[in-house]
């Protein structure tokens, strides 16, 4: 799954562990959500899309239907 993390927290200046920190996940997982290693669980793609404030459609995008 394809997702603008790494470009949305650049955007605000936020560092791994910043984002980590508002999602209370591990500065770990944000790397490998943003590498593509990782796909999030479905509340923690709603928690992504509330911290961004964005509709999760806009985040993510299925790798497959491209």
């Amino acid at each position: 799954m394809k997702n603008r993390l790494r470009e949305l927290r650049s955007q605000r200046g936020w560092s791994q562990l910043d984002l980590a920190d508002r999602l209370d996940v591990s500065r770990q997982t944000v790397n490998s959500i943003e590498n593509d290693r990782y796909d999030p669980s479905l509340p923690l793609a709603f928690r992504i899309a509330r911290v961004f404030q964005m509709p999760i459609e806009e985040l993510f995008e299925d790798s497959e239907e491209t």
